[in-house]
């Protein structure tokens, strides 16, 4: 972590360490207008995200956005909660879709779904390794489900047969009068 510049008067978020308080109560504010009370930040920035998606052609066509499009949506939209947009942006950019579109692109897009600035190669290469790592990990999973199930199979399968010998010896050795 950088540690803030004395002389800038600024913190880590760039927000003038005067105005900090007034913008953390604002928030705080513009959270409580937008969302009902009793939703976790992950249940709203789920909401946020479907009002994104019904609202901008970037969010709804799954474009690769445009650097600085927190601070846009803020000035469109200012009653949504940083948090919240920073949440909702955060499961927009690292969904399969998403990411499979900037593996694959050339340009950015600003809200109106217009073309600004372009994808560095290494933003696609960094899209790509997410893929990457992501298939690797589910492959994973897949396999260590797969032994468990067939380990579970296995024992019970050898418990039932345990459970036949049981019941053959039993009858076997009975006496039957």
């Amino acid at each position: 972590m950088t540690k803030p510049n004395p002389a800038s008067n600024t913190g880590d978020s760039g927000i003038a360490l005067a105005e900090a308080p007034a913008a953390a109560s604002a928030s705080v504010n513009a959270a409580a207008k937008v969302t009902p009370a009793g939703e976790t930040p992950a249940q709203q920035a789920r909401a946020l995200l479907k009002r994104l998606q019904t609202q901008f052609p970037a969010f709804r066509d799954c474009l690769p956005l445009a650097i600085g499009i927190d601070k846009q949506l803020i000035a469109e939209l200012p009653d949504i909660s940083r948090k919240v947009l920073r949440i909702a942006l955060g499961i927009h950019t690292n969904s399969l879709r998403y990411l499979r579109v900037m593996e694959k692109a050339t340009h950015r897009f600003d809200l109106a779904g217009k073309q600004a600035d372009e994808v560095t190669d290494m933003h696609r290469a960094h899209a790509s390794e997410i893929l990457r790592e992501r298939f690797k990990k589910d492959a994973e999973q897949r396999k260590a489900q797969k032994a468990a199930d067939d380990a579970a199979k296995a024992a019970a399968d050898a418990a039932r047969i345990h459970a036949e010998k049981l019941a053959q010896l039993s009858e076997k050795f009975s006496r039957k009068k």
